[in-house]
């Protein structure tokens, strides 16, 4: 198992990881993707990206074939997952605190005033990464309406002097 990742940032793999499961979703099922689209398309490097690829094949959320007729596709599981789901695939158990840690006891914890908070708030971005699924993020934006502005319909409105 890898170790739980406790820092507050996203690690670059999770970042890359997100963006080529939402690129390779978009894609009709059962067509591939060759690494160097890939990476240009995230804007990652070849070398970088084949190490998340590499993880994310491990985890069966892709799968991934040598050859004239090679590459990458994401599987129905990787459809089907989750931000929380790749980002774990890739970096590990999130973790915002070391005393959230599962399996590690913080003998602070019965009496730390942060702890009942760093519980609230793990608990509220694994909810948020947990509901914002792949196929949601690969599906096509509504483009604005014809010869309106994208800048949406706002009164602008001059404070009382």
């Amino acid at each position: 198992m890898k170790k739980p990742n406790s820092s507050m940032q996203l690690t670059r793999a999770a970042d890359y990881g997100i963006r080529v499961m939402v690129d390779l979703a978009k894609l009709p099922v059962h067509e591939r993707a060759m690494l160097p689209a890939l990476a240009e398309a995230t804007g990652a490097p070849e070398s970088f990206l084949s190490k998340v690829l590499q993880a994310l094949a491990r985890a069966r959320l892709i799968s991934s074939r040598r050859g004239p007729s090679g590459g990458f596709a994401i599987s129905p599981r990787g459809r089907k997952a989750s931000m929380r789901e790749v980002i774990e695939a890739i970096d590990g158990p999130i973790c915002l605190n070391v005393c959230l840690i599962s399996g590690i006891s913080c003998a602070r914890k019965v009496w730390c005033p942060a702890h009942p908070v760093w519980m609230d708030a793990q608990q509220a971005m694994l909810n948020v990464l947990s509901k914002a699924l792949i196929a949601e993020l690969a599906a096509p934006v509504p483009a604005p309406p014809a010869g309106g502005s994208d800048r949406g319909n706002f009164t602008l409105i001059a404070p009382r002097r």
